[in-house]
């Protein structure tokens, strides 16, 4: 007879699951509140925090839950369906910069970070500049070595949280104590003013107003002269030479959840199609009996599942430091995002007016799900990169093209 006084281990993966799922109805109450005020939203955060979303990738010696990128994209699907901004603040938790610094940083840097993001803070991702957008490298931000650690100077644009995060992660371009270019690499910088951390020469300059996910702030940040100590230098063993690739390749995991948040509104847009199809009737049936909308929602459930398919896969196909692979990752958001819009379109289109209001949330959604095809790599830049891919070539951005490689070759 078996013990039924011993109480089953219940897998990770459930109990993560299992709160998302319990935290989806208050999610999906209060997500048109911070649509409608552009606040960020605060009072989401204990309640992640609480039920352990928060940090849940990073390694259990650090305090997280040591869940894989598979688990994690289950967990921001759920959450995705009812609250997009919520599920970006998961994805940039467990993915993107925290992963990196758990890669590549020192263990001093990652028990720093680890506090932080558990506690709910998210980490900001400060890479694009004004004239530096898909094209990264070619960002004019500076961090010059100098006694004790770099001082950064520059501008970044459209970074997500700037203004609400304390922890950023900076990519500049490195000077030694000469002006040497040596290459580009990531600082840490910690910017907390209402605990005392209040960095000098640290200022958000503005904020944009945005079609979607009204509550995430997308700022302008300013850096004069910020003091970085070199113990918050995040350096691969390559180098600055060759760091940045190495710390990009962080960036892949960071696209596998976008492209999730994506697919999660997507299915989250199929599920109330699918509920208002039985429930609406005209000409005396439900609509849901007309073979056009039949069609159009077979449609909406391929592209959804064709999405999850090649998430999970990329989620799952893990390389060098254990990130997601770079083309897996690049195919899997390009086609999740571009078919996201069609899916939440198309829900959108069989609520017909009713669905242009705000009665129901596909307006939101529509206007949320946009920002998938640009923010994190465009649509064609990762067509480009997939394309490279399969050709065996770093295909060029130039217009020079070929002839601008080290070797001076076509390769």
């Amino acid at each position: 007879m078996s013990d039924l006084s011993a109480s089953p281990v219940i897998p990770t993966e459930t109990l993560l699951l299992k709160a998302a799922r319990g935290l989806g109805p208050t999610l999906a109450a209060r997500a048109p509140k911070w649509d409608q005020s552009r606040e960020y939203c605060h009072e989401n955060i204990p309640d992640l925090v609480a039920v352990k979303l928060m940090g849940m990738s990073i390694p259990r010696e650090y305090g997280g839950q040591g869940a894989s990128f598979l688990q994690v994209v289950d967990v921001v699907e759920e959450v995705a369906r009812h609250c997009t901004l919520t599920a970006r603040i998961i994805v940039e938790a467990n993915m993107g910069g925290i992963s990196a610094v758990m890669a590549y940083g020192t263990e001093e840097q990652k028990v720093f970070c680890a506090k932080y993001v558990l506690a709910g803070d998210k980490t900001a991702i400060c890479i694009t500049e004004p004239d530096a957008g898909s094209a990264a490298t070619e960002m004019t931000s500076t961090a010059q070595k100098v006694k004790g650690g770099y001082r950064l100077n520059g501008v970044k644009h459209w970074i997500t949280g700037g203004g609400v995060s304390k922890l950023h992660l900076v990519f500049a371009r490195v000077l030694d104590d000469a002006g040497v270019d040596q290459g580009i690499g990531g600082f840490l910088l910690l910017h907390d003013p209402d605990n005392g951390d209040a960095c000098e020469g640290f200022t958000v300059a503005r904020r944009e107003r945005t079609m979607g996910l009204c509550g995430m702030p997308e700022a302008e940040l300013h850096f004069e002269d910020v003091f970085i100590a070199d113990d918050m230098v995040v350096l691969p063993p390559s180098g600055f030479k060759r760091g940045f690739a190495d710390l990009m390749t962080a960036y892949n995991s960071q696209r596998v959840g976008a492209g999730t948040i994506a697919m999660g509104i997507a299915a989250g847009a199929l599920d109330h199609a699918t509920r208002y199809l039985k429930e609406r009737e005209q000409f005396g049936r439900p609509i849901g009996e007309f073979q056009g909308l039949q069609w159009m929602l077979a449609e909406m459930d391929a592209k959804v599942h064709a999405s999850r398919l090649m998430l999970r896969e990329a989620a799952q196909t893990l390389c060098g430091k254990g990130f997601p692979d770079m083309r897996l990752a690049a195919r899997a958001k390009m086609f999740a995002s571009e078919n996201a819009i069609s899916v939440v379109n198309d829900a959108l289109q069989m609520f017909g007016a009713r669905g242009y209001g705000d009665q129901e949330p596909l307006e939101r959604m529509y206007r949320d799900v946009r920002m998938f095809t640009i923010g994190g790599g465009t649509a064609q830049i990762l067509k480009t990169q997939v394309a490279g891919g399969l050709l065996g070539i770093k295909v060029p951005q130039t217009r020079d093209g070929y002839v601008k490689n080290a070797e001076g070759t076509n390769k």
